[in-house]
């Protein structure tokens, strides 16, 4: 992938979540090399390098406009930075291991902010949500063309939404569908009115659903974190960002039942106060973190003590 071909978008920037605890729970050393599996605009990308002059960062990103971005954004760093085009749950490092490795599985603000990407339904827009646009399936043909129990299903259970049903009979009924905005008028008017003013817009739940089907997520998410810790160092540390409890709960199962990791968070790390009120899009930010140990030593997992453990609940 050559990124030079792709235009970067202006609108490509990225205000990293939970960035100090991420580098401070990362133990970033002098000479490593790290994997950030999500660049995005490259923002925890950028710390990363920042913090010494010998450090090195692959970053991964399965979106062309991401990888154009990070490209621009990180080029004074030279040759330590190399960005590769790939999802991360199809990136393979071959010997290559990593002192640590990031995801922020978070869509980027880019992603929301673009019109034409389709992810948001405050802009009228084609009902895309592609983050990798080489891909054939969109959020259009799922609305259009899937069964009502599949629909429903989809909308229980990556969406959490409690009237999945009801919505999916409406949607079969009154389809098809060819922007957001329309999408999301036909929801907002399909349920009780105590429902539309809520704390959320009833078409959240629904387009995070899509979203997830689409880039398929969740079995992306399950693949990367079986992998990735083969991808580490012995000590290296992995530190994984959720934004949503569906995600939260594979990272933190996952790391639990590694037989190469140890977890470091007990509970996972969220944002502060002041961190949420700057940045809104961080509210429902957990990171979660564990170390790469040695499988033969399983007696001294216990070892490794975080200062990480008495943070807030789940």
């Amino acid at each position: 992938m050559n990124p030079e071909r792709i235009e970067p978008s202006p609108e490509f920037t990225h205000i990293p979540v939970l960035s100090r605890e991420l580098l401070e729970g990362l133990a970033v050393q002098s000479g490593g090399h790290y994997l950030d599996a999500t660049v995005g605009g490259g923002g925890h990308s950028s710390l990363i390098l920042a913090t010494f002059p010998d450090v090195r960062v692959t970053a991964l990103d399965q979106d062309k406009q991401a990888i154009a971005a990070a490209t621009l954004k990180l080029s004074n760093y030279g040759a330590r930075i190399q960005c590769v085009h790939t999802n991360f749950a199809g990136f393979n490092p071959g010997e290559q291991q990593f002192d640590g490795i990031i995801a922020d599985l978070g869509v980027s603000s880019a992603q929301f902010d673009m019109g034409d990407r389709g992810f948001s339904f405050r802009q009228t827009a084609p009902l895309d949500m592609r983050m990798n646009q080489q891909q054939d399936l969109t959020a259009a043909e799922v609305i259009n063309t899937w069964e009502e129990a599949e629909l429903a299903r989809i909308f229980y259970t990556y969406g959490e939404e409690r009237l999945s049903r009801k919505l999916a009979h409406r949607i079969v009924e009154k389809r098809p569908f060819q922007t957001t905005t329309e999408l999301a008028e036909m929801i907002f008017y399909s349920v009780p009115h105590s429902y539309r003013y809520g704390r959320i817009h009833p078409a959240t739940r629904i387009f995070q659903a899509l979203r997830i089907v689409v880039n398929r997520e969740l079995e992306a998410l399950e693949t990367f974190i079986q992998k990735a810790p083969q991808w580490l160092k012995l000590n290296g540390r992995i530190g994984v960002i959720s934004f949503h409890s569906l995600e939260d709960r594979i990272v933190k199962h996952r790391f639990k039942e590694s037989e190469l990791l140890q977890v470091l968070t007990k509970k996972p790390i969220v944002p502060t106060e002041a961190e949420m009120q700057a940045n809104g899009r961080s509210r429902s930010a957990k990171l979660r973190i564990a170390i790469r140990i040695d499988e033969t030593a399983k007696p001294e997992r216990n070892r490794y003590k975080s200062k990480f453990r008495d943070e807030p609940n789940d």
